[in-house]
């Protein structure tokens, strides 16, 4: 694409999802490798181990298209026998249309546990969040400056004048509020999730549809997994397993699957998993990485296989894990 195109692109999509030019709504960022840092789909995962657990995730959508999506995201957790509590932290950041949107996020969860039937566990959790998004409105194009013949820029590459008028506020920070639940052993978890559980509202208007402000759509997700363990050390810790695993994600009217699983020998893993709308496959993702001493570092790729093709330059994750079992409170 040209920088024209993914301008208008861009433009036009921000323009319809936070200015309500047609009806459209927008859906929360689900990593592919959403197993290496579970808290960002399920807050209950907070404090799996008694011991702090770091991770760090990058992921650059669509890369042919020009920076078109960016998102950096690092977690904390921990859990703390005494209080039958864990405790999480996340801080993330979303660039959009190269820097036309931003959202900055600051997230706290805790996590209640309570211990049944042997091995099996259910663990509440709660995240409380402080978002800010920013727009950078000299960036847009609207559809008035578009000149049939010329298109949205002059001779100089300076855009032509628009009549719309800009927002007073081009930052709107809210506080969002998500609900879950988790019920898992060594071998098996199920949970539900519920995010934006209070109907923040996340535009740059005061008041759209009629008078009313239009909040974030509450996003609800299933996520489900298992370890299939095939050979274990003379410790009982497993060395080589099959994890398969599936999310089922819904957000005002849209829904997702991504479903797959991945197989560790060793010190070695990688997996494929396929990303399904309901409507098509959006994407088939592989992933491959090492884990050793705790410390787990992953490359994945979804591979489009809707109509956007991949003249997208397709999906790139890197992710990186580290718990540091030699911190773990002996209570």
């Amino acid at each position: 694409m040209t920088k024209t195109k993914i301008v208008l692109f861009f433009s036009g999509f921000l323009l319809q999802m936070y200015f309500g030019v047609i009806s459209l709504s927008s859906q929360d960022l689900i990593f592919s490798q959403y197993y290496i840092s579970p808290m960002h789909v399920n807050p209950a995962f907070a404090g799996l181990n008694a011991y702090p657990t770091f991770t760090i995730n990058y992921r650059n959508q669509w890369a042919a298209l020009d920076n078109a999506y960016n998102t950096y995201a690092a977690t904390y957790d921990q859990y703390f026998k005494k209080m039958n509590s864990g405790f999480g932290l996340i801080i993330l950041n979303d660039d959009q249309g190269d820097g036309i949107l931003t959202s900055t996020q600051l997230s706290g969860i805790y996590s209640y546990k309570l211990r049944f039937r042997d091995d099996w566990q259910i663990s509440f959790g709660l995240q409380a969040s402080a978002i800010q998004n920013r727009l950078d409105w000299d960036k847009l194009i609207f559809f008035d400056q578009i000149d049939i013949e010329r298109g949205p820029f002059d001779s100089a590459g300076v855009p032509f004048p628009s009549n719309e008028q800009q927002p007073a506020n081009l930052n709107n920070s809210y506080f969002d509020l998500s609900f879950a639940m988790l019920l898992y052993n060594p071998d098996y978890y199920i949970g539900i999730s519920l995010d934006h559980i209070n109907g923040p509202y996340g535009g740059f208007l005061q008041e759209i549809d009629n008078g009313r402000q239009q909040g974030v759509p509450l996003l609800f997700s299933l996520n489900a997994g298992m370890q299939i363990i095939i050979f274990e050390d003379n410790k009982g810790n497993p060395t080589t397993f099959i994890s398969p695993n599936v999310i089922f994600a819904h957000q005002s009217g849209f829904s997702q699957v991504n479903a797959g699983a991945y197989i560790q020998i060793d010190s070695l893993f990688g997996g494929a998993w396929v990303r399904h709308t309901i409507d098509n496959i959006d994407a088939f993702i592989f992933s491959f990485g090492v884990n050793f001493n705790n410390t787990r570092l992953a490359y994945s790729f979804d591979l489009t296989s809707s109509r956007l093709g991949l003249q997208t330059g397709g999906s790139h994750e890197i992710a990186i894990s580290i718990g540091l079992e030699q911190l773990a409170k002996k209570e």
